[in-house]
């Protein structure tokens, strides 16, 4: 049988396989049969050499004719299978959107990460920026410049985390107000939100780290009517028009005068109950016009710029905005507690 005869015989064995293959791992089958090494279109390949030299170049001819005819056959093969199962694939994987499902589990944000954002939008309307600091601090930030020396028993209040003596864990945000006093011109209007550190017990209404929210204005002719006015702006903002804010003398080394503010019982509207032990308030939060004394120990000019601070604990008032009795639940991480805030 001559090299023509023979490659007729293998590209008609090949079509007519080529009709009975049914998955691209067949064809590759084939593929190895035909063009492999071992393949019979290899083996006539080398058979040339049984050729006369003036034989050879007709037949090696020929036969690579032969080969691109037969691998055009197998690619034309291979682009129609995988085209099927790629049809095959998508029937086989297709999802029906109008079908009923289960809503796949979300997180949400926490409670107190919720009612911080309202706070902060609150006095970002206000016109104030928001500054943060170092949780780790100097005794001199801490209580020095806000008229807390060494030995001043008000100290004794605080139940500081020492760290050595002149490094503490911070034991309110005020620190940061104190450094914005020291580094920026008045006028200064900022809120400081963060967390803070005491030596305290653990039960429903105490913890040793929690969150404070701190507000300082600096400016000429600030007054204890702007005071006022802010925190009754912020209430209303947090728990509705119809709530009303009560100032008591109070004191802080920070401030002088110095008050503690209450705010109507929003939960029985000032008619007393067992949220505010029959009062009709609750308190939120302190507050005063900063000392002369702290705005001299930070560069300002106590005769001609003026200001106040307040402080919020973000958790107490996390807990009043929905009923919380428990502090503990706002840092358990229990998922049948956070998802009521979803």
């Amino acid at each position: 049988m001559d090299i023509r005869e023979n490659l007729d015989l293998i590209s008609r064995e090949m079509h007519e396989a080529l009709e009975n293959v049914g998955s691209l791992q067949e064809l590759e089958a084939l593929k190895v049969k035909v063009l492999g090494k071992k393949g019979s279109l290899t083996a006539l390949l080398r058979s040339m050499g049984q050729l006369s030299p003036e034989e050879r170049p007709k037949a090696g001819q020929m036969i690579n004719v032969a080969r691109e005819e037969l691998t055009a056959a197998l690619e034309e093969k291979q682009q129609a299978l995988s085209s099927a199962e790629k049809e095959m694939r998508l029937k086989k994987e297709a999802i029906d959107v109008t079908e009923p499902r289960d809503l796949p589990l979300v997180g949400t944000v926490h409670p107190t990460q919720l009612v911080l954002n309202e706070v902060l939008s609150c006095f970002e309307g206000l016109g104030y920026e928001v500054v943060e600091g170092p949780e780790v601090e100097l005794d001199h930030y801490n209580f020095e410049l806000l008229n807390l020396p060494k030995n001043h028993p008000a100290r004794d209040a605080q139940d500081t985390f020492y760290i050595d003596d002149s490094i503490v864990l911070r034991t309110h945000t005020s620190p940061v107000q104190a450094r914005t006093m020291l580094t920026k011109k008045p006028p200064i209007r900022i809120v400081c939100p963060g967390r803070v550190f005491r030596a305290d017990e653990v039960d429903a209404t105490h913890s040793p780290v929690f969150h404070q929210i701190e507000g300082l204005v600096i400016d000429k002719d600030v007054s204890m009517g702007d005071l006022k006015g802010t925190l009754d702006a912020f209430a209303k903002r947090l728990y509705g028009d119809d709530i009303e804010v009560r100032f008591r003398p109070s004191f802080f080394p920070f401030t002088e005068p110095s008050a503690e503010v209450d705010l109507t019982c929003f939960n029985c509207h000032g008619k007393g109950c067992k949220m505010c032990k029959g009062t009709g308030w609750i308190e939120v939060l302190g507050c005063g016009m900063v000392n002369p004394k702290v705005l001299e120990m930070c560069g300002i000019d106590s005769s001609v710029y003026s200001g106040f601070a307040f402080g919020i604990g973000l958790e107490r008032i996390t807990m009043l905005r929905y009923g919380i009795k428990d502090m503990r639940l706002l840092y358990e991480g229990d998922l049948r507690f956070l998802r009521q805030f979803r």
